[in-house]
């Protein structure tokens, strides 16, 4: 972090004119500016919270239709083409087809973080599931265990660290999406924000915003991890 700092002063000190690049100094005055004599932390706050949101809902279906699609294969045969298909889609180009049908509301953006979380995991949830060492479910069912215990006492602990890194993919899909998503169907937001800089030649607080995406995206997956390490804990202990 402080070598990109100290390379961003150095480039900052090179790029000048109409090319200009603003030093970190800069930067962080116009950050400061924005927090206390503007709504910067109201456009901050809000795109947390739609990421946060977008994020939740993604992951909450995400996670049993990946379990479920990895475990009964019929359903896998059935879907899995389609998932492939609506994954290959950006979730920006459909950002017109949302706003056609959605407006420019809340609900607009929330769906397409939304649709942006889903694929992004479910992938992951999907592969994870599909990779279960086989020698564990044989063991199950020497056991007499039934399809449901072995997919609740077996693959689903098996799978959780798997799903955390989903989580994770997601999170970050779902930050390069928030800006394209506010610059078009936003009012306020770290988006918006950034596009008013640059329409205004703002040149400090258009860095300030994007330096703020980038620390938000940074803290909220360093949360997560800890949260998974204590989480996922007992694994090391089995693994010992």
């Amino acid at each position: 972090m402080v070598l990109a700092v100290v390379a961003w002063w150095l480039v900052s000190l090179v790029m000048t004119g109409a090319k200009q690049v603003p030093s970190p100094a800069a930067t962080l005055h116009a950050a400061v500016v924005g927090f206390t004599e503007h709504d910067l932390l109201l456009d901050l706050r809000l795109s947390v919270l739609r990421v946060l949101i977008g994020v939740a809902i993604g992951c909450a279906v995400a996670v049993p239709v990946g379990f479920v699609l990895a475990w009964y294969r019929p359903l896998r045969l059935m879907f899995e083409p389609l998932v492939s298909f609506f994954r290959a889609l950006p979730p920006i180009a459909l950002i017109p087809l949302v706003i056609v049908y959605l407006g420019i509301g809340e609900q607009a953006r929330l769906s397409v973080l939304s649709y942006a979380a889903f694929f992004a995991a479910v992938v992951v949830i999907y592969e994870s599931v599909a990779a279960v060492d086989d020698i564990y479910v044989r063991a199950g069912r020497a056991m007499g265990a039934s399809g449901l215990e072995l997919f609740a006492r077996i693959v689903v602990p098996y799978t959780v660290p798997q799903v955390f890194v989903a989580v994770r993919v997601a999170l970050g899909i779902a930050w390069a999406t928030l800006v394209a998503a506010e610059l078009t169907v936003a009012q306020r937001g770290l988006g918006t924000y950034i596009q008013d800089a640059a329409n205004f030649s703002r040149k400090p607080d258009l860095f300030a915003g994007i330096v703020l995406i980038g620390l938000s995206a940074v803290v909220m997956d360093r949360v997560l991890v800890a949260v998974m390490r204590v989480s996922v804990r007992w694994q090391d202990r089995v693994a010992r």
